[in-house]
């Protein structure tokens, strides 16, 4: 497994990283798109979910996964093709901002074949995903590595700090 690299943001209020700006901006793509969708479908109600995901699968929007236990969350995204030293974490106390920018171009559809790659469904240069948390991480601790193409995100709750150290619930 590789270790994959993690800005971290100790504190909600420093938003100062070009993370949080490009998930700003890819945020309002995909507000935009959800609409358009809404809006071509007549404006009828009911389906605003599946809007909003169908624009982030046509804007490049990795599929995701987060698991919530009482110690942490643990966040998977797929991410084909994309090597650890390709792939950007950003923790704060209740985000995680994955960017994945491909340093190369690919050729071939894989290796053994001829000729060039003229179609991919797997593969982007670029793709983004932005994870807000219901409970605040230690984003000092979080962890993330990548193996055949799914990074893994460990985010330890900043709850259970406060109760190990003190032996109460922090609450």
């Amino acid at each position: 497994m590789s270790h994959v690299h993690i800005h971290r943001v100790e504190t909600v209020k420093d938003r100062t990283l070009p993370a949080f700006a490009e998930a700003e901006h890819m945020f309002q793509q995909v507000q935009q798109r959800a609409f358009e969708l809404f809006a071509k479908r007549g404006f009828g109600n009911g389906q605003a979910l599946e809007d909003w995901l169908s624009a982030e699968r046509e804007l490049c929007w990795p599929a995701a996964e987060v698991a919530d236990n009482d110690k942490e969350y643990v966040v998977s995204v797929a991410l084909p093709g994309f090597e650890a030293g390709e792939i950007q974490v950003t923790a704060a106390p209740r985000e995680l901002i994955v960017h994945a920018q491909s340093r190369h171009e690919r050729t071939h559809a894989s290796p053994g074949t001829e000729g060039k790659l003229t179609w991919s469904t797997s593969r982007s240069n670029g793709v983004s995903r932005r994870i807000e948390l219901r409970a605040d991480v230690r984003a000092q601790d979080v962890k993330a590595a990548v193996e055949h193409g799914l990074l893994t995100i460990v985010a330890p709750k900043a709850r259970i700090a406060a109760k190990s150290a003190t032996g109460t619930t922090g609450v």
